[in-house]
């Protein structure tokens, strides 16, 4: 027996409500006093005929005749039978129960009579369909009308135009004397003969009339209406409105037609030159073989072949110098001449100069110097009261770190530069950009190598001086030797009557600090230090980085000027608008006068580490200003060197060199970074083997850098990156070498090994698994637990791990604790879920993934 369908299910069945239910049915002519009662087949059909209606859906007419025959229902019902028992093991069946309904239309074969309400809507659809006809037909009758006084209107000016051009052909014909040839008749006796009767002149205005003159236009308007298009144009001079005319009547020409053109009468014909055209060429210190080509007017191969025939053997990207494109352009037949300088830097001069104001006094820029771990950070910590020695790997400093400091000698802003010897640029960096040069010097290790390269430093860019000598309170401590050492140096202390200020101090105790401070205030006095406080801002790029989150981020020093934000900027070949401020400690900030060192964001790429900054008025001079840079580095890159001429490569190939190269791809977490490794693994190079970076940037390693690496054979050196997802995949598949460091020793010591031949022991970092971190817990004991999955390899007990966060290592320490759910376990391997103590680091959050790794030995072979 079937289930009756009541109100309440049918509004379950159609997601209605019941009262909205009940208030259709009633509508549709069906009363109901209750949602239980129940609603028949026919119900719902006469309910849905109506709600069709309602919407304009259905033909009231036919909504009962529409209506099925016939409904077939499907239900099934689900049901758990529990199977078992007695010392057997319990199983759950599932049992389904289905049922097909059909219910059959209940028709007398009388048709239901229409109702009155059936009976309106037909009326008011026969009135609108009537209307529709009506609109329609007076629209075509308007239609016709105009069209009528449109024709008329034509054949008038058409019969107008006609009947001018007959008076002025019968005027012509009558001024001018008619000349007759007259034969002698024969036997005539030169006598002329009579003159033959002139044949009738078909009318003008026969609508049947097909001439080849230019009256072809005045025929009737059953004609091929193209015969008239022409008609109205009372400005067509007589032989335009021949030209257009002619033919314009007829049907297509049955036979082939030859067009020619009369370039004397319409101006349009191309004449070719008589002599060879030669053009002015602007040529700069370089220029490209393309552009080259382009500014003469011819293809690309034509120019290439030219140089070719030279000597000069370059593609068609390549670029040229100044004096090769002379000799090309004057060997193809044109003239040469020097371009005038770029105009967006002179506009550039003229707005900086523009800005200049009242100089003030100024907060002294004072940077830090000396050996490796002679205390210079702790100095520099100990001065900011925060950790800064903490974040560095093994206590050195990687990166040019910028602070300014409020002590009660006032304002002072600090540069700290690392000491190691591959950060010589850096170094000299940082020497340009500050007033005061403080040299650290450990007062138990004396002058070491990095200490005599400081003092260089400080004495060729003519900064001043001051000595700290650190770590006084150990008990191998001499100062006196320090003293004596730094006199073989040129640097002689005030008590030996010298100019230099030496004080000896403690970092670590903070014995000697104030009188340091005291020191570096009195220096300022003496230099007299100003600069303009306000107006458009200008400095220099200290460092500079890639934020995957927040984009390029440059760490400036704003030497003059009011750097605020919404300032468009131009940084060396990258420009923006300053979206954002930041000064040291991570706060947002709206502005930073002179000697405030901030980070900026909102540039378009990366600077480099040196470039300088100025504030422009509007963002399309700041556009044109590194557009222009940018083009004029780019083709100082891509200068033919000597080495590309023909001579010299076959010279080359008859020394039979056979100097080997290794090609670096360099990829670091900051600018600094990047430049100090290329110039210190560049130095390397020697006879045998020469050290070449093909590329380096700031960043993770992406699939273009393992591309170029696999394309040009090159080792891949990621300094504190990592590799994405889709590089790993190129690395394994072409085979490419790809080695992480994160302490700069390691990259010089390997490649000094390899480029100097010695055969030894190479201490290898394999990573064996990587977790990434999903929640973070807080334990009691441990601290932050790290809820982690592990997505490749292998994590075991007592191996060192790395933290990274956007592909980018932010801390590097031990396994404190590795556990799945309540047991202690010694590995987990990939796609299993564990919890991670780190220790002594409580900063891991969701998102950063967990590097485990190894150090291995392996014996070089040849």
């Amino acid at each position: 027996m079937s289930q009756q369908t009541t109100i309440r299910k049918l509004a379950e069945l159609v997601n209605t409500p019941v009262e909205k239910l009940l208030v259709q049915l009633a509508e549709a002519g069906m009363k109901f006093s209750g949602p239980d009662q129940v609603v028949t087949s026919i119900e719902k059909v006469k309910l849905l005929g109506f709600l069709k209606r309602a919407h304009g859906k259905a033909d009231p007419a036919t909504a009962e005749a529409d209506a099925p025959a016939k409904i077939t229902l499907n239900r099934s019902r689900k049901q758990e039978i529990t199977v078992g028992g007695g010392g057997k093991a319990k199983t759950t069946v599932d049992v389904v129960v289905r049922k097909k309904v059909t219910l059959l239309r209940v028709d007398n074969g009388t048709g239901a009579p229409p109702t009155d309400e059936r009976s309106e809507v037909l009326r008011k659809l026969e009135e609108s369909r009537q209307r529709n006809l009506d609109e329609q037909q007076r629209l075509a009758e308007s239609d016709r009308l105009r069209a009528e006084q449109i024709e008329r209107t034509r054949r008038e000016a058409a019969e107008a135009e006609a009947a001018r051009l007959e008076a002025e052909r019968v005027a012509k014909a009558a001024s001018e004397p008619e000349v007759e040839v007259r034969k002698p008749a024969p036997g005539g006796h030169g006598r002329p003969a009579p003159r033959a009767a002139e044949p009738a002149r078909a009318p003008v205005h026969d609508a049947k009339h097909k001439t080849r003159g230019s009256h072809a236009m005045v025929a009737g308007p059953e004609d091929d209406d193209r015969a008239s298009r022409f008609a109205g144009q009372m400005h067509l001079s007589a032989a335009d409105r021949a030209r257009r005319g002619a033919g314009a009547g007829r049907g297509k020409p049955k036979g082939p037609v030859r067009r020619q053109s009369d370039q004397s009468r319409t101006g349009s014909g191309f004449m070719r030159p008589t002599a060879p055209v030669r053009r002015e060429v602007a040529i700069g210190e370089t220029i490209t073989v393309a552009d080259l080509a382009q500014k003469l007017a011819l293809k690309g191969g034509d120019v290439v072949k030219a140089l070719f025939k030279m000597g000069v053997m370059v593609t068609i990207n390549q670029t040229v110098d100044h004096d090769t494109a002379v000799l090309v352009t004057e060997e193809l037949g044109h003239v040469a001449v020097r371009a005038e300088g770029t105009t967006a830097e002179d506009l550039l001069i003229a707005h900086v100069e523009e800005g200049q104001g009242e100089k003030v006094p100024r907060p002294p820029v004072v940077t830090i110097m000396g050996h490796v771990d002679h205390g210079k950070t702790s100095l520099l910590d100990y001065i900011r009261r925060t950790k800064v020695a903490s974040g560095e790997a093994g206590g050195i400093t990687q990166h040019i770190g910028a602070y300014h400091v409020q002590t009660p000698k006032g304002v002072i802003s600090f540069l700290d530069t690392p000491g190691h010897a591959a950060f010589s640029a850096m170094r000299a960096r940082g020497a340009k950009l500050t007033d005061i040069v403080v040299l650290v010097v450990a007062a138990d290790d004396g002058v070491m190598p990095q200490t005599i390269e400081a003092i260089h430093h400080a004495k060729a860019a003519g900064v001043p001086l001051v000595v700290a000598i650190n770590k006084i309170d150990k008990s191998g401590a001499d100062p006196s030797r320090v003293k004596n050492e730094l006199l073989a140096h040129d640097v002689v202390a005030e008590e030996f009557g010298g100019d230099t200020q030496m004080i000896e101090l403690s970092a670590k105790t903070g014995d000697g600090v104030d009188d340091l401070l005291d020191a570096l205030g009195l220096q300022a006095e003496v230099l007299e230090l100003r600069a303009v406080p306000t107006g458009r801002a200008n400095g220099v790029v200290i460092e500079s980085s890639l934020d995957k989150g927040r984009g390029p981020i440059a760490t400036v020093l704003v030497q003059g000027g009011q750097l605020q934000k919404g300032d468009y900027v131009v940084c060396g070949v990258q420009y923006g608008r300053v979206r954002a401020l930041f000064d040291e400690t991570g706060q947002q900030v709206q502005s930073a006068g002179p000697s405030i060192p901030v980070q900026v964001l909102g540039l378009s790429g990366v600077p480099d580490a040196g470039d300088d900054f100025v504030v422009v008025e509007d963002e399309r001079l700041a556009k044109d200003v590194a557009q222009q840079r940018d083009a004029k580095r780019r083709e100082s890159r891509l200068v033919a060197q000597p080495g590309n001429r023909m001579e010299d490569i076959l010279a080359q190939m008859g020394d039979g060199a056979t100097q080997q190269t290794l090609n670096l791809v360099i990829k670091a977490d900051v600018q600094g970074s990047v430049q100090a490794l290329r110039d210190a693994l560049t130095g390397l190079s020697n006879e045998q083997i020469r050290i070449n970076v093909i590329g380096g940037g700031v960043g993770g390693i992406t699939e273009s850098d393992a591309q170029l690496a696999a394309t040009s054979k090159a080792t891949i050196i990621g300094f504190n990156v990592r590799a994405d997802a889709s590089a790993r995949k190129v690395i394994e598949n072409q085979g490419v070498d790809l080695r992480y460091f994160s302490i700069i020793y390691d990259v010089i010591d390997q490649v000094k090994q390899i480029a100097s031949g010695v055969l030894g022991v190479e201490i290898r970092e394999e990573i064996i698994g990587t977790a990434e971190v999903r929640d973070v817990f807080r334990s009691s004991k441990f601290g932050a637990v790290a809820g982690s999955m592990v997505i490749e390899g292998v994590i075991r007990r007592g191996k060192p791990i790395r933290v990274l966060r956007q592909d980018t290592v932010i801390f590097e320490g031990e396994l404190e604790s590795l556990r799945r759910f309540k047991e202690n376990v010694d590995e987990v391997r990939n796609g299993t879920e564990c919890g991670i103590g780190v220790k002594a680091y409580n900063d891991v959050k969701a998102g950063d993934k967990i590097e485990c790794f190894e150090r291995i030995e392996v014996q070089r072979t040849l």
